[in-house]
């Protein structure tokens, strides 16, 4: 068989898949069916309208570049592109070769300019996407006060200054006004309430 009927043979039994593939996608899919030996009327089947193209019609300069790489061509999978429209198409291109050659591609385009909008509104509402700290939720505020002293690094095991420094950031997170709060921090750095009252003094009045 020859490479050119193998790759008409080829072609063939890629071509249902277009159809197949819009329909799964729906309607801000196109997906289409190169044949790279015919570069200015590549397009030899296409479903769907998202780059306005139709049978007959030229391969892209995306299609032209991995032409020219010849058998060192490889696919181009999920990658973004914005149409002089201004719309937002995310893509793969998936080489078709026979005996090694490339001989053509099939693109799928999908048009996320829509699901862009909505995710920049959904990240707006949500706010920066950065690691959010553990909170602690519970019906027992003592829970909720340890789970603080612990994050602030509380135990029996800091120096004078240290300890300060975890004293005067749990004063800054409000556990202090906690009843009872005063012993249970006392505990955790394994100093006495009265040293506690006095180093909570000496950080507030600074």
């Amino acid at each position: 068989m020859s490479d050119t009927v193998a790759a008409d043979d080829l072609f063939e039994s890629v071509r249902p898949l277009v159809a197949g593939l819009a329909a799964t996608y729906g309607p801000t899919a196109e997906i289409v069916l190169h044949d790279y030996r015919s570069p200015e009327a590549s397009v030899v089947a296409i479903s769907g309208a998202v780059t306005d193209r139709h049978v007959g019609g030229a391969m892209s300069e995306i299609g032209l570049g991995l032409l020219a790489a010849g058998p060192e061509a490889e696919d181009r999978l999920n990658y973004l592109t914005r149409l002089p429209n201004g719309r937002l198409v995310r893509s793969s291109t998936m080489l078709l070769r026979v005996r090694g050659e490339v001989v053509g591609a099939l693109c799928v385009n999908l048009d996320v300019t829509a699901l862009r909008q909505a995710a920049d509104t959904l990240s707006g509402m949500a706010g920066p996407l950065e690691p959010a700290p553990v909170t602690v939720f519970s019906d027992d505020v003592d829970q909720v006060v340890d789970a603080v002293i612990a994050e602030e690094g509380g135990c029996d095991r800091a120096d004078r200054a240290d300890r300060r420094r975890i004293i005067a950031a749990l004063d800054r997170r409000g556990v202090f006004a906690v009843q009872r709060s005063a012993a249970r921090v006392a505990e955790h750095l394994g100093i006495s309430r009265a040293t506690l009252y006095n180093d909570l003094a000496r950080v507030r009045a600074r």
